[in-house]
């Protein structure tokens, strides 16, 4: 017996030896899992934003077609110069670059569907903005329709046989007459931003989306930001340990797991069943996304104050502090860097949902952004859905390109999140 205890300590014993190869090996492989797991959800993380750069990077840039536009004062009327007649003005102005289609209606009207549908109104807002250009030829960039942009960008491949593209022969024989002109331009597409959703993916953009996902968390933040804090610091500073606040604080760690289709369906049966709310308005969108973000910030906020040490309110109430005081003027300020925290999380978290927002009917084809939180709208969400559910080619980069938008911003603010978390934070 003295013998065999005595060689589990013997460094030189083979069974010591043994038994420490093992060990390694057991550490080797766990250390090879670790590695392993990391490299490939990397791996996956690298794939999924390759996949998005490659087919959104199309949608970052727009093409353009400069043409000499002549502002004909008999097609528009100089008292309202947007009752004009600006298709049949860019008709003629298609008709001047190609002259020798004079007497051919068909290859005319070939001609100018190389310009989008929109551009006919790119062309009206410039007389209605200045009235003084009706009667002058004025250089204008207008975008080409899909098709065209698409070639442009080489996603259409003249080599295919014409039967199995959407261009025709002659269709792309008059483009490359334009872009030997110096007539075609490629700039980047601010009008993914600044303009709102379109059936034409080559003006569509994400305005709305992005006012109307502003508004519906300006909405979730001023609801569920006072009432979180208000029913965590109740709960973890005045409420008494019962069976009842017991009760409550299991119901809240349960709701921060329920799925988020469960709270759109609530905000689907109460404000807009029972109140009889508008749909598609951010207002319920972001009432909607409070209800799914108020557990988050009541826990984030207990966790926050439970981190505050207790020696702080000790030494309040030595002084004669009362208990209102002691939280509010001295816990509250304390864990107020982890509150925030959790709130940004929690928007974060509430800009990305898709389902609640679909259920209240934030998913509608709007082709203004809204002035107010009580306008029609969609969201970034709702409108990469809408994107990605559409038969043209050109929404699939754009659909890319507004999974990055909303990346971005997502990215944004759980940095801020954590720049708070580090600027304010403090080590007891």
């Amino acid at each position: 017996m003295t013998d065999a205890t005595n060689d589990k300590f013997d460094w030189a014993a083979p069974a010591f030896q043994a038994g420490l190869r093992k060990r390694k090996r057991n550490e080797l492989w766990l250390k090879t899992l670790g590695l392993g797991a990391i490299s490939i959800a990397f791996a996956m993380l690298l794939l999924l934003v390759g996949s998005l750069i490659s087919t959104g990077y199309h949608a970052f840039t727009q093409t353009h077609l400069e043409i000499a536009v002549h502002f004909d004062p008999e097609l528009i009327d100089a008292d309202a110069p947007e009752r004009g007649n600006y298709r049949q003005i860019l008709s003629d102005t298609m008709h001047k670059e190609f002259s020798d289609v004079a007497d051919d209606r068909d290859e005319l009207r070939k001609l100018t569907k190389i310009l989008s549908n929109r551009a006919q109104f790119t062309v009206r807002d410039r007389a209605v903005a200045n009235p003084g250009v009706i009667g002058q030829t004025v250089k204008i960039n207008v975008p080409v329709s899909d098709p065209y942009d698409q070639l442009n960008k080489g996603l259409i491949n003249p080599e295919t046989p014409e039967e199995n593209r959407r261009l025709k022969d002659d269709e792309i024989a008059n483009f490359n007459k334009l872009v030997d002109a110096g007539f075609v331009t490629k700039p980047l597409n601010w009008a993914l931003l600044t303009n709102a959703d379109s059936r034409f993916p080559e003006v569509a953009g994400l305005k709305g989306a992005i006012i109307g996902s502003a508004y519906a968390l300006l909405v979730c933040f001023l609801l569920s930001f006072p009432v979180g804090i208000g029913a965590a610091i109740y709960l973890e500073e005045f409420a008494p340990k019962n069976r009842i606040s017991d009760l409550i604080e299991i119901n809240i760690n349960n709701l921060a797991a329920v799925p988020s289709v469960v709270f759109g369906l609530l905000g689907l049966a109460v404000f807009i069943g029972w109140f009889g709310m508008p749909r598609s308005v951010p207002f319920v969108g972001g009432m909607t996304l409070a209800l799914m973000t108020l557990p988050t910030i009541i826990i984030a906020t207990r966790a926050a104050l439970k981190a505050v040490p207790p020696s702080i309110r000790e030494a309040a109430l030595g002084v004669g502090a009362s208990k209102q005081q002691v939280v509010f003027g001295h816990v509250l300020p304390l864990a107020m860097p982890g509150i925030l925290t959790g709130t940004i999380i929690g928007l974060a978290q509430a800009l990305g949902e898709t389902a609640p927002l679909l259920l209240i009917g934030m998913n509608a084809f709007i082709t203004s952004a809204p002035s107010t939180p009580f306008d029609s709208a969609t969201a970034l969400p709702t409108q990469i859905f809408i994107w990605a559910d559409s038969p043209e080619r050109g929404f699939v980069s754009r659909t890319s390109a507004a999974i990055l938008v909303l990346l971005t911003f997502l990215i944004t603010m759980n940095a801020i999140a954590i720049y708070l978390r580090h600027k304010f934070e403090r080590k007891w």
